[in-house]
């Protein structure tokens, strides 16, 4: 379903409120639904309620300044998308090149695309181990790591308060090979405030936007492997935590860059999203791609691999539970972080995300509209 029928039949409709818990309209955060708790818009003939309590809303990592001068890339955007998120901008290293200075200029371009064209926009990060600008090395103590965590949420979501509504708060906090005795990833905030800056920083962004929706947000829980096994187990004991302390938290950004070669663990991916489920959280899926560099080298097959990859991740979570949203980082593989990463030994181009170089649907983005389409 391309983006202007579902922004006429959903997001302009609102979607039927008769399936919205007390706060989300099944995984979907009210202000990305467009729906208000209790009413529903008219349809203008547009679509059934039964239609629009099916949607979900798909969207792509962006890369702000290529919407102004690549009119091919905005026009991707503006056909496929309801929802975007900066590849960049609203993490550390953009919006705080100095220790007095924000600088916003991304991200309020960013969300003035979005709301001229009936999108919402979604913030990516506030609390991260990565691009952090050079200066927060500098922080030294457990206080100064308080005020400059709390000062930095209260600024950027009291800034954007009302107009973001789902904010992926804690980035990557799990580490990669994780223990029951060192869980988390290092960062400056887990070496000044211990695991306290999940809480601290999930508590300031509610006490700014007591509305918004809080993502925890993390990757590689998906493939049969030790280490995502691990992964999974501890994310889950994370969040138990955090519920069992009444932690303000609604919901879980599962990442999915997917490694093509590896099959995915739908069993194991599936009884994640049910505990999850389980602790009264949402599941989002937020930066969805596929690692092409190890499979074939025939553009079709590869293709094909990359899309039977992602048709059985995101059945994997939506055999349990809908998720609020899909997004790709990225939407075509002319602009793509997977390269920096993994290249290909045939020095063949990757063909990671939805759309070609030429912005043509690919396999993967069919399987996509498979699962966030509105059914007949």
């Amino acid at each position: 379903m391309r983006r202007r029928e579902f922004v006429v039949g959903a997001l302009g409709a609102g979607l039927a409120a008769s399936t919205m818990p007390d706060r989300v309209l099944d995984g979907m955060p009210e202000a990305l639904s467009g729906a208000s708790q209790g009413t529903s818009r008219s349809t203008g003939g547009m679509a059934s309620a039964s239609q629009l309590r099916t949607a979900i809303p798909f969207g792509a990592a962006v890369r702000v300044d290529y919407l102004a001068d690549q009119f091919d890339y905005k026009t991707a955007i503006l056909e496929h998308c309801q929802i975007v998120v900066g590849e960049g901008g609203l993490k550390w290293i953009d919006l705080r090149p100095t220790r007095d200075d924000f600088v916003f200029d991304q991200p309020d371009r960013l969300i003035a695309f979005a709301d001229a064209n009936g999108m919402k926009m979604r913030g990516h990060t506030l609390a991260w181990y990565g691009a952090m600008p050079d200066w927060t090395q500098q922080i030294a103590s457990e206080a100064e790591a308080e005020g400059e965590l709390v000062r930095h949420i209260e600024t950027v979501v009291g800034r954007y308060k009302g107009r973001i509504p789902s904010w992926d708060v804690i980035n990557e906090a799990i580490a990669d090979n994780p223990t029951a005795d060192a869980p988390f990833r290092d960062s400056i905030w887990y070496q000044r405030l211990g695991k306290r800056f999940l809480e601290l920083s999930l508590r300031t962004a509610a006490a700014v936007d007591p509305d918004v929706q809080l993502v925890i947000n993390d990757y590689a829980i998906e493939n049969p492997t030790e280490q995502c096994r691990a992964k999974r187990e501890a994310l889950l004991a994370m969040l138990r935590d955090l519920k069992d302390r009444d932690v303000p938290l609604h919901a879980v950004g599962i990442q999915g860059h997917l490694l093509g070669d590896q099959e995915i663990d739908k069993e194991g991916l599936s009884r994640f999203v049910e505990e999850v489920s389980g602790l009264g959280l949402e599941v989002l899926v937020t930066e969805l791609d596929v690692i092409d560099n190890k499979l074939p080298a025939s553009t079709y097959d590869r293709d094909q691999i990359a899309a039977a990859t992602a048709r059985d991740f995101l059945g994997a979570i939506c055999d349990v539970k809908r998720p609020g949203a899909i997004l790709t980082w990225g939407i075509t593989d002319r602009y793509t972080w997977v390269p920096m990463w993994f290249t290909r030994d045939d020095g063949k181009p990757n063909r990671p995300l939805p759309l070609d170089v030429n912005y043509r649907p690919k396999a993967m983005m069919q399987v996509i509209e498979d699962f966030t389409r509105v059914p007949a």
